[in-house]
């Protein structure tokens, strides 16, 4: 790792060469899930498909730009795991509209929520699948999704250190 650390790679190059195995992963991961859905589950498909790639790649560079940045704030591994497991999974499961609908949270919690990517992926989700919605209609969603994805990676690149303590 000193050795990469120290080359004349820029950090965004280091980054983007973390984030790609994550990235190949979680798209066979999506078609995996898409597939088991469709013909397994028989979750109807009315929606785009493209728009529903589209989202889900958005949502996966936000998911990716969170855990880089919680791997450039933590100084060990053990660290990091404890950061996403406890203070990233609970959240998520709670807040994103997984198990509780969003709309029937107090509206100090429906902030905390608003905060999540997930929240705002399972409404594009929903959107496209059941409702069989276009492009334009998840438009505001995809924004939020869009500018934390944004956001989170941009944050990470900065913060990221090219040495070892």
């Amino acid at each position: 790792l000193e050795l990469v650390l120290v080359s004349p790679v820029r950090s965004a190059w280091i980054i983007i060469s973390k984030l790609i195995p994550y990235l190949v992963f979680s798209i066979v991961n999506y078609f995996s899930i898409l597939l088991l859905a469709r013909y397994v589950m028989h979750v109807p498909m009315i929606g785009s498909f493209l728009i529903l790639s589209l989202a889900s790649l958005i949502f996966v560079g936000a998911s990716l730009g969170l855990g880089l940045l919680i791997s450039t704030i933590s100084s060990t591994q053990q660290t990091a795991l404890l950061i996403c497991g406890m203070g990233l999974t609970m959240p998520t499961m709670m807040f994103a509209g997984i198990i509780f609908p969003c709309e029937s949270m107090p509206m100090a919690l429906q902030v905390v929520s608003d905060i999540i990517p997930a929240k705002w992926y399972i409404i594009i989700v929903k959107k496209i699948m059941i409702q069989g919605a276009g492009l334009m209609a998840i438009m505001p969603e995809l924004l939020v999704l869009t500018g934390m994805m944004v956001l989170l990676l941009w944050v990470s690149v900065k913060n990221f250190k090219t040495r070892l303590k």
